[in-house]
């Protein structure tokens, strides 16, 4: 339950439109709802501006259905990340509207499709095999408000195919890097750019990730570069934040 659906439904209890005992029933499962192997937060869209994502890996089909068919009585929109085509049918079988996006794994509800999304985010993926990943990232900012711009297969082994999105990349406010193994294409990406670069490394193509410790030491590295006596500078949103940082490879702060 977001702020103004509460705030909407104090004022039709207070303006006589709706009985105590109808708003009680409303409020009946929140801030949360007990349901013996799950408690589901309903606050959290309060707290946050956006339900609790329901992680389905691990979870039975029956157990995702009733969980998302529990969201969807509450909530406008929600998203189901790491779920399986047997999962989603099962949860569609309680939630008609539900849909699947198959590349992203990802269960998903939006009943208001139309309300505005900030612009100036941009997902980048290195290769073909990191789409899955990718699309999950621009599934979840496009349904908690972002549009995504999406950029595909420009990683490294061909630097020439990032250089004509490069212009589009210094507009942005936000960018989200997936790359596979060592994870090279994030720090590229960030020496072109002063805005937020998050870098997600995945677990698939060439090279060597040394059991996960090569992407952030390389990203921690460009991060060292790209400060300036001893500030890294970073536009989000309009605002300029400057802040020092503890730096991981060097185990100082950067000059």
């Amino acid at each position: 339950m977001r702020e103004d659906t509460l705030r909407e439904l104090l004022t039709r209890v207070a303006r006589g439109e709706l009985s105590v005992d109808a708003a009680l029933d409303r409020l009946h499962a929140w801030p949360y709802e007990a349901l013996g192997f799950a408690v589901i937060d309903h606050h959290r869209e309060l707290r946050w501006g956006f339900p609790e994502v329901v992680y389905c890996e691990g979870k039975s089909p029956e157990h995702v259905a009733e969980i998302v068919a529990r969201l969807a009585t509450h909530h406008a929109r929600l998203l189901g990340t790491r779920a399986t085509q047997e999962q989603y049918e099962a949860a569609r079988e309680r939630v008609a509207d539900l849909a699947y996006h198959e590349t992203a794994r990802a269960i998903w509800l939006d009943r208001e499709p139309d309300r505005p999304r900030q612009p100036g985010t941009i997902v980048v993926a290195a290769g073909t095999s990191d789409l899955p990943v990718a699309e999950e990232a621009a599934l979840t900012l496009q349904l908690m408000g972002h549009e995504a711009h999406r950029i595909y297969d420009v990683g490294v082994a061909g630097l020439h195919r990032l250089v004509p999105h490069i212009p589009t990349l210094r507009r942005a406010n936000a960018i989200v890097v997936v790359a596979g193994m060592e994870g090279a294409l994030p720090s590229v990406v960030a020496g072109l750019v002063d805005v937020p670069v998050i870098a997600v490394p995945t677990s698939v193509g060439y090279g060597a990730h040394f059991g996960g410790l090569a992407p952030p030491f390389g990203h921690a590295q460009q991060l060292c570069h790209r400060r300036g006596r001893g500030e890294h500078r970073q536009r989000l949103r309009g605002r300029v934040l400057g802040r020092h940082h503890q730096c991981p490879v060097h185990s100082s702060r950067c000059r």
